[in-house]
């Protein structure tokens, strides 16, 4: 099956595609906790948003990567036995006979495209759900632990509960305030945080 072509000639929209899902999920992340991220976000942010998302976790990344071998193994399972009936169900071809090579070959690129294209929707609409979900729980439900140290530029620190950073802005919650802050990087002196910290934050 060679789809090296197509591909070459989608990776530009490939890589588009991705920056909307990570705009996407980002957007349905702070939506939860009752902010619009747009608000807080530089162009650098909107371009690396896919790629922080990808390596956030070593198993976000694990199943990223064998979801794209799974895409691509799919189809080509199938393209090789396109001339039985149950491969060309399951692939939509029809009248492979009626079909050049080229024809066939740009069907299952398609079909590689549509199953990528799904896939990558569901998992970052998952963990932005997911993620947000869980996080407006602990807050309601007062479980976070406020594991990280946050010292001002003026002198001042506090205990907080670090949501999230981006490139001007931090997003955590202090300890005894339910209400979210969110704080210029420039106002921060440093921050503190310990060896090992119970619950672990979105990157």
């Amino acid at each position: 099956m060679k789809l090296s072509e197509n591909l070459q000639k989608l990776l530009p929209y490939g890589y588009l595609f991705l920056v909307v899902m990570g705009i996407l999920k980002e957007s349905i992340f702070y939506h939860q906790i009752g902010i619009n991220i747009l608000k807080y976000t530089t162009i650098m942010d909107v371009l690396i948003s896919p790629v922080a998302t990808l390596t956030s976790h070593p198993v976000v990344l694990v199943v990223t990567t064998g979801f794209i071998l799974l895409s691509y193994a799919y189809p080509t399972y199938l393209v090789r036995r396109r001339n039985k009936k149950w491969a060309q169900r399951l692939s939509g071809l029809k009248n492979p006979e009626t079909l050049s090579e080229e024809e066939v070959e740009n069907h299952f690129s398609k079909l590689f495209t549509i199953i990528f294209a799904i896939g990558l929707l569901s998992l970052f609409l998952g963990i932005g759900l997911g993620q947000g979900k869980n996080l407006s729980k602990h807050i309601r439900n007062n479980e976070l632990e406020y594991d990280r140290k946050l010292n001002y530029s003026n002198g001042e620190s506090e205990d907080i509960y670090l949501i999230a950073t981006n490139s001007i802005y931090y997003f955590y919650l202090s300890k005894g305030n339910r209400s979210i802050k969110v704080a210029p990087i420039g106002a921060i002196k440093n921050l503190e945080i310990p060896l090992k910290a119970s619950i672990s934050i979105k990157q």
